[in-house]
């Protein structure tokens, strides 16, 4: 499994097309985005990612991102 830590560039595929960002940091408990929740756990890590071209953040799983 990817790991990544915080400040790495990455990038991932979304509906747009794929956009890069920042990795924010790693989740590793149940936690909310907006009104979405997220369930990571140590055993199945997230990580929060936030958009270079809009700001938004995002949480994502290691397979779904890619080292810049």
């Amino acid at each position: 499994m990817a790991e990544f830590k915080k400040g790495d560039k990455v990038a991932w595929d979304s509906s747009q097309g794929e956009v890069e960002g920042k990795v924010e940091r790693k989740l590793t408990s149940e936690t909310h985005i907006k009104s979405h929740k997220v369930a990571a756990s140590k055993d199945n890590p997230e990580y929060l990612v936030k958009s270079d071209k809009t700001g938004a953040e995002a949480a994502h799983k290691p397979g779904a991102l890619r080292k810049r």
